[in-house]
């Protein structure tokens, strides 16, 4: 058992099944505090951790919030505004794992990618 999920050998060697529902990451999505040099990674670094932790409200609720409130204020692009109101929506609604694939989005857009 990893931090509540139930982890068992798979069928072939180096797979492994989860048993029970576990928030899983892999290492290249996980963001570190000493990574946070742009609004976009604080975005995604403060619903990361409410999406690993489970809560969809309390203390990381309001530093994703206040993340979020900086990075709308920082931005003068209309298309990542929007991505960040509708990062906020899913937030707001406790679908954490949606407003973490939304703020990936927006570190591609952070980066100058598109899709």
């Amino acid at each position: 058992i990893v931090n509540g999920a139930v982890i068992r050998n798979g069928d072939r060697r180096g797979s492994v099944l989860l048993q029970n529902k576990a928030r899983v990451m892999r290492e290249k999505d996980v963001v570190f505090p000493e990574q946070l040099k742009s609004a976009g990674l604080r975005v995604y670094f403060a619903v990361m951790q409410l999406y690993l932790t489970g809560e969809i409200e309390g203390p990381y609720l309001d530093h994703a919030s206040a993340a979020l409130a900086e990075a709308i204020g920082e931005t003068d692009s209309p298309e990542l505004r929007n991505k960040l109101i509708e990062t906020s929506a899913a937030l707001a609604a406790g679908e954490t794992y949606k407003a973490l694939s939304l703020a990936r989005g927006l570190l591609r857009m952070d980066r100058g990618e598109h899709g």
